[in-house]
């Protein structure tokens, strides 16, 4: 048998080359129908982008208990519809586990489209579980937004690492955050300076300091830095709680908390909801030392008439908690294309200068200064940051954020000893 041609044998070779191909097609569509669709979103084509984000309803799911805060992203989801043609919804959340349920139960009912979450404020544990469970749109977006290139990646290592998980581009950088208190300094004079002097200073100022019930953003975080600060080796943190980690730090921490809550407001028996809470605890002279993770919180509020121009701030000596808050997009969200959108214009520099004002937010910006035109720096430049805000060389180092499986364990056993109010 004589062999065939090399017309015939490139046909038959192509033939069978171009049904592999398609039968490899198919298997992906089938067995991976959310990977295809985020396979056909082209983010480096950005005007492809904008015409597809056109007419577009984005439901954004982000912390509702701030009436400043829900301002500003009704400025935004504005600008964003008047210049892209975008819609944006903000639906207020409470608790962004919440959000993470309802992702979760939508994969588990196979709503693997038409997702009822187009973007989400989120950080920490949430971001981990979304990822961790390939909960995600599964693809690395988010550097490609037109104003990526100003986030200062070198400057702020916690724009790509979200406590101790790689971002891997599933999430775009919208705010930086640093632990601080706040206090009317014409009413408290001695102020405590690490863990052990605040249960020192409690003891002595029983009912004045309170802090916001876990599992609230801001009373997890108050977990946290005592922790980190109790724990004979704090590196341990930034690794798996394991039975075996976790008790030593824990026993620690709770032997505190057992000893901080007799000297609490309301005797540790009620806590605040959450930080607006707190600061209206302040407000009403019910106490006198509040916190924050916003650095411009305070400011804000003088600002806004919701403290009196006499409340300064102050931090820890040896370093707060510091981090990133993001957005990111659900595997199955309806809207990808417009929450790329509104996603970049929070990046803006335009978004940004205005986010840190604290006459709207006082939130300290992600970007690199030294990286925009003079216009944009110009921006920032006029910002009058308020006479509570701390200047950064006044906050000390910025304690890393502990592995996210430390705070559901903290969470957990914080409830089981005190959440029965």
């Amino acid at each position: 048998m004589s062999a065939p041609s090399n017309k015939t044998f490139l046909t038959s070779l192509s033939r069978r080359t171009l049904l592999t191909g398609l039968s490899l097609a198919v298997i992906t569509l089938v067995l991976s129908p959310q990977m295809a669709s985020a396979d056909m979103l082209d983010t480096k084509d950005w005007q492809s982008v904008l015409g597809k984000a056109k007419g577009q309803t984005v439901y954004f799911h982000a912390w509702g208990g701030a009436d400043n805060i829900n301002a500003y992203i009704d400025w935004a989801a504005d600008q964003v519809k008047d210049r892209y043609g975008v819609t944006v919804k903000h639906v207020k959340v409470s608790d962004t586990a919440n959000v993470v349920s309802q992702i979760v139960a939508e994969k588990a009912a196979g709503k693997e489209k038409g997702g009822s979450v187009d973007l989400v404020w989120i950080n920490g544990e949430n971001f981990a579980s979304l990822k961790g469970k390939g909960l995600l749109l599964p693809m690395s977006w988010a550097p490609d937004l037109p104003s990526y290139k100003f986030a200062d990646i070198e400057g702020k290592p916690s724009l790509t690492i979200d406590f101790t998980v790689p971002t891997d581009g599933l999430e775009s950088p919208w705010g930086m955050a640093q632990l601080s208190f706040y206090y009317d300094s014409t009413v408290t004079k001695d102020l405590p300076k690490s863990a052990s002097a605040l249960l020192d200073w409690a003891s002595k100022n029983p009912g004045r300091f309170a802090y916001p019930k876990p599992p609230d953003f801001i009373g997890s975080t108050f977990l946290k830095q005592l922790a980190l600060e109790l724990a004979d080796d704090a590196s341990i943190l930034s690794h798996e709680a394991t039975d075996e980690r976790y008790k030593p730090v824990a026993d620690k921490l709770f032997a505190y908390l057992d000893a901080l809550h007799p000297n609490l407001w309301r005797k540790g028996k009620a806590f605040p909801d959450n930080v607006s809470s707190l600061k209206n605890l302040l407000a009403d002279s019910e106490i006198e030392i509040a916190f924050t993770f916003n650095p411009g919180e305070a400011s804000s509020a003088i600002a806004n008439n919701e403290l009196p121009n006499t409340v300064r701030s102050f931090t820890f000596d040896g370093g707060t908690i510091g981090n990133s808050h993001f957005v990111s997009i659900p595997f199955n969200a309806n809207a990808k294309e417009g929450a790329m959108v509104f996603a970049d214009f929070l990046l803006s520099p335009e978004a940004q200068s205005r986010k840190q004002d604290p006459n709207v937010w006082g939130d300290p910006t992600v970007l690199k200064i030294a990286s925009l035109n003079k216009q944009d720096q110009a921006r920032f430049a006029a910002l009058d940051l308020g006479v509570a805000t701390l200047k950064p060389e006044e906050f000390g180092p910025a304690l890393a954020e502990p592995h996210a499986s430390w705070l559901a364990r903290f969470e957990a056993d914080w409830t089981k000893r005190y959440g029965v109010q």
